[in-house]
Order: structure tokens, then C-alpha cells, then sequence
């Protein structure tokens, strides 16, 4: 089950909107075959284990990191395909997200005669596909917010004079990190301040393959994105802005020209509400998205409570001031974090745990 969860991290950012799922068929104590799922590729990972098996899967015991399918989507039911292929055994870890289907695959299996254990290394499955989880229960997507901080607690060390500073809070190990998040996440959602602040490209760099590109989306409620910004001049179909300015504007009409999608933002009480936002990503099939923001958006997610899971990379350092605090929330009401890890990167070190767990448990 190891090598099938390690199979199923292989489709990170080529399985979405699809679950990760590995696969590994064991015959006599060798493995005859082996895969995992990649959205465009179609077979769902038992299937890509059984065809790499060939007529090895007569009488082998299949370990799978979710329940097999017994429904007709884009392909057909994974448990038809277990069934004629002679496979004796199943070993899977959790069901089926949806409630309404899950039980169903193991149920198929078990009246076709095949033996059913579950709930091996359910922990870890549930990490893996937590961002599914969350999509294909509440349309909405997993969202988790990383920032960078000083030891006091601040998102920004002192500027030198007059000018912005470029130097780094966290270091090269911990950024490194940063992109491997950002590759494991459909969408950056950050705020116009931090852009107009940082002109960040806000781009996944981590060198690893994709099926989509990191989708950048900015809230923007007075439209205040400039053409001549990085992450304007870099976008390809990839940026879209939410906005509560009128889209009929030259301003407007000059982003567009540019390869800027805008969307009408909802707003309330003056600010654009998460909750639609987050709504609207989930129509588009983004299931996971990274919050990359300043003090206002960060206190705003938290106080909305739209936040899943906190990740916080801690530099050594201490700022000595008390102007770009982590969060600005007049109104927070959060318990404490689960499951909480700790974590080293280089000098740094992160914090990580979750506010809402996906799968029932708050």
C-alpha cells in the first residue's frame, strides 16, 4: 500500500479534477503490475495496473489507495474491469468520498465473490485526497493558506530607506518548498495589494509536469491591476481577477486585450465575498487552492472561515516592527489546529495543520 500511495502522488497536477490513486497488483509476493491515474490519459489507475499485469491478474491481489468506481463516467466501472480480470483480492484504504456512492464499489466486488479489506493506511489517504474530498462533497474547493513570517510574527522585514526591500524572509529550501505546493494546487488566490506591493509573477516553478497551468486569481474590487504588471504581461489564459469595478471600462476592455479574464465579484459589507468566490472556482473544477496574501486577505479568510488547512514558514528572524502583521481579523473565533506537523527547510522551520477536516471531523 506504501507503493501505491507513492504511485498516486505521481498524478499530482496531472489527475485534477479527478482523485490521486495508485494501484499495485501482487501475485505470489511479486508485483505483476502497477499504475496510477492521469486525467488525460482516461484509465483510472486499477485499470493502467491491470493492463501493465496483462494475464498476471488471475488469482492477484490488488491493493488500490481509493474504493474502485462501480459507476460509468468518462470510462467504465473499475469494479467490472477487477472482476473479469480474476483478480481474488482487494485491499483499498477509504471509500469513495461522494456519500452517495461510496460502499458501492466494495459491495459489487464482494457479491462477484472477490475478498474486500479496507481502511489500511486511511490517514494517509485522506491527506492525499483531501482537496477531492472537499470538491466533490461541497463544490467548493480545499483551501490553504501559506505565508512566510519573521519570528514575531510579521509577513515583511523592515525596508531599507525609502526603497522596497527584495530580500527574502524564508530561504532557498523553504521556497523550493513553496513551488511543490503550488504545483500540488489548481489556483493561487491572493489580493491587488499584494500584487501592486510585490509585482510577483505568482507562477508554479517547481519544474514538475502539469496538466493545466496554475490558475492566478486576484481580488480586485476597484480594478486596480495594471497592465504593465509582471503577472499581467506573463498571462496566458491563466490569470483571472474578480472584480466589482464595471467591466465595460477602458481599464477593463485594455486587461482583457491583455489575457486577463474579469468576473462580476460579489461583495459584502465593501468586500468581495470569499464564499462566492470560492463557489465560482468550484464551478470551474478547481478542487485545491494555495492562499498567497497579505494581512487584510488572510484575516478576511480566516474570519470567514473558508481556511482548511494553514501552512506557516518561520524564518529565524525578527523584524522589530509591527507593519505587515500575519493577519488583521477583528473577529476570529477559530479553535485550535489538528493534526499539527512541524517541519524543517533549510534555517526555517513550518507549522502546519488543519482548521476543517473534509471528511466529518471539524
Amino acid at each position: 500500500m506504501q507503493r501505491a500511495l507513492s504511485l498516486a502522488r505521481k498524478g499530482t497536477g496531472l489527475a485534477s479534477p479527478n482523485p490521486l490513486v495508485g494501484c499495485v497488483l501482487v501475485r505470489e509476493g511479486q508485483i505483476v503490475g502497477e499504475g496510477f491515474h492521469q486525467y488525460e490519459l482516461r484509465d483510472h489507475a486499477e485499470v493502467v495496473a491491470i493492463k501493465s499485469a496483462g494475464e498476471k491478474t488471475k488469482g492477484a491481489t490488488m491493493y488500490v489507495t481509493l474504493e474502485p468506481c462501480n459507476h460509468t463516467g468518462r470510462t467504465g466501472p473499475c469494479t467490472e474491469a477487477i472482476i473479469k480480470a480474476g483478480i481474488q483480492r482487494v485491499v483499498a484504504t477509504i471509500d469513495d468520498p461522494n456519500p452517495a456512492v461510496a460502499g458501492g464499489g466494495y459491495q459489487r466486488l464482494r457479491h462477484a465473490g472477490v475478498e474486500v479489506f479496507t481502511g489500511l493506511m486511511e490517514e494517509e489517504a485522506h491527506q492525499l485526497n483531501a482537496a477531492f474530498a472537499k470538491w466533490i462533497r461541497k463544490k467548493t474547493p480545499f483551501v490553504t493558506l501559506k505565508s512566510a513570517l519573521t519570528l514575531d510574527g510579521q509577513l515583511a522585514l523592515p525596508q531599507a530607506g525609502k526603497r522596497k526591500s527584495s530580500t527574502w524572509i524564508t530561504s532557498e529550501q523553504s521556497r523550493a518548498e513553496v513551488h511543490r505546493m503550488r504545483h500540488a494546487s489548481d489556483a493561487l488566490l491572493t489580493g491587488i495589494g499584494t500584487v501592486l506591493a510585490d509585482d510577483p509573477l505568482l507562477t508554479d516553478r517547481s519544474g514538475l509536469p502539469r496538466r493545466k497551468k496554475l490558475m492566478r486569481v486576484i481580488l480586485d474590487s476597484k480594478l486596480r491591476l495594471s497592465p504593465r504588471l509582471r503577472i499581467v504581461k506573463a498571462a496566458e489564459d491563466d490569470l483571472l481577477v474578480f472584480t466589482a469595478a464595471s467591466l465595460r471600462s477602458s481599464k477593463a476592455r485594455a486587461l482583457q486585450k491583455s489575457g486577463v479574464e474579469l468576473a462580476t465579484a460579489k461583495t459584502q459589507a465593501g468586500r468581495i465575498d470569499l464564499d462566492a468566490v470560492l463557489k465560482g472556482l468550484g464551478k470551474r473544477q478547481i478542487l485545491s487552492v494555495i492562499l498567497e496574501a497579505g494581512s487584510a486577505l488572510n484575516g478576511a479568510a480566516l474570519a470567514a472561515d473558508v481556511v482548511d488547512r494553514v501552512f506557516l514558514f518561520y524564518a529565524p528572524k525578527f523584524s522589530g516592527e509591527n507593519r505587515v502583521p500575519f493577519a488583521m481579523a477583528p473577529k476570529l473565533t477559530h479553535g485550535c489546529l489538528q493534526h499539527v506537523k512541524i517541519q524543517q527547510f533549510g534555517p526555517d522551520f513550518a507549522v502546519e495543520g488543519i482548521l476543517h477536516d473534509v471528511y466529518g471531523n471539524r
